[in-house]
C-alpha cells in the first residue's frame, strides 16, 4: 500500500528529491561561504605581514596563498560529505593521483622546492636588485610558488622559474649597505699626472656621497695606447651608488679641463715608404 501511495505522489514531491535540494542548497552556500572567507583569511594574513617590520615581505605571497588553498580544501570536503561522499576514501584517490601527477610534473614540484629553499637561504628578497647571469637583472617582486617575478631598471616585468633561478648564482646589488665604485679618466702622457691625480682625488674628498671610511683614493692604473689611466676609487652608500657615479663621470672631465689638461684623442701615426728603385 505504502508504495502505491509513493508511486502516485508527484516526481518532484518525492523525499529524495526535496533532501537533495537541500543539500545542493547548503552545499552552494558553504562554498560560497568558504571561497568568500579562504580569500578574506589570506588578505588579512597579508596585511598583517606587510605591517609586521619583523616578517620578510618575500615570504608573504606564499603565506597568503597557503591559507587560502588550505581553507578551500577543507570547504571543498565539507560539500562533499553534505552529499554522502566518503571523505576518506577521496583522500586515498587523492593521494593515489597526487603520486601520478607528482611523477608527470617533476619540473613543477622542482619549481616549488626551489622556490622552498629561496624563501629559507634568502639569498634574495622583494625589492632587491640582483642579475642572473644569462637570464636577466632586475629588482626582486615577488616569490611564488611556481615564479620569481621582477622589474627590470627598464620597467618590463619578466618571471623567472624558480629551479633556474635557484640553480644559477645570483648577484646581490643591494644587500650590503655599501658598495664601491671604481671610475676611470685617461691623461695624456705630456700632460701633468700628478695635477690630475691631486684635482681627482680632491674631488672625491668634496663630495658628500662618498664615504670617509674607507677613505677614497686615486691611483694610476694601466698605460695605454695613447693615455694615462686614472682610477679614482671609493665607498659610496648602495641606495646613493647611481646618483653619484653620475655625478663623477660628469664632473671629473670638468674638472681636469679647469686646469688645463687635454681629454686624450686617438693618434695615429704612418709612415710612408718609397721604393727607390722604382723612383730611379
Amino acid at each position: 500500500m505504502s508504495e502505491e501511495l509513493e508511486m502516485s505522489q508527484p516526481f518532484y514531491s518525492l523525499p529524495w528529491i526535496e533532501g537533495f535540494a537541500i543539500n545542493l542548497v547548503i552545499a552552494i552556500v558553504i562554498l560560497i561561504a568558504g571561497w568568500w572567507v579562504s580569500s578574506f583569511a589570506g588578505r588579512t594574513v597579508r596585511k598583517a605581514a606587510q605591517r609586521s617590520a619583523r616578517i620578510d615581505p618575500t615570504i608573504v605571497p606564499i603565506a597568503q596563498s597557503v591559507v587560502e588553498w588550505t581553507i578551500r580544501i577543507f570547504v571543498i570536503i565539507a560539500v562533499l560529505a553534505r552529499f554522502g561522499v566518503q571523505t576518506a576514501s577521496i583522500i586515498a584517490v587523492l593521494g593515489a593521483a597526487g603520486l601520478a601527477v607528482g611523477l608527470a610534473l617533476q619540473n613543477t614540484l622542482q619549481n616549488i622546492a626551489a622556490g622552498v629553499m629561496l624563501l629559507v637561504l634568502r639569498p634574495l628578497r622583494a625589492g632587491e636588485f640582483v642579475s642572473i647571469p644569462g637570464k636577466g637583472d632586475g629588482t626582486v617582486n615577488e616569490i611564488g610558488l611556481f615564479l620569481t617575478r621582477f622589474v627590470q631598471i627598464d620597467g618590463v616585468h619578466f618571471s623567472l622559474p624558480n629551479s633556474a633561478v635557484w640553480g644559477s648564482a645570483i648577484i646581490n646589488y643591494s644587500r650590503n649597505e655599501t658598495r664601491r665604485l671604481e671610475i676611470e679618466v685617461g691623461v695624456r702622457y705630456d700632460d701633468d699626472i700628478d695635477l690630475a691625480l691631486q684635482t681627482l682625488q680632491s674631488l672625491l674628498d668634496e663630495h658628500e656621497g662618498v664615504l670617509k671610511d674607507p677613505a677614497p683614493i686615486t691611483v694610476v692604473t694601466a698605460y695605454k695606447e695613447n693615455h694615462v689611466t686614472i682610477t679614482m676609487r671609493c665607498w659610496i652608500e648602495t641606495s646613493q651608488f647611481w646618483d653619484v657615479r653620475f655625478y663623477l663621470y660628469k664632473t671629473a672631465v670638468q674638472r681636469l679641463q679647469e686646469v688645463g689638461l687635454r681629454h686624450p684623442i686617438p693618434v695615429r701615426e704612418v709612415q710612408t715608404i718609397t721604393d727607390q728603385s722604382k723612383a730611379a
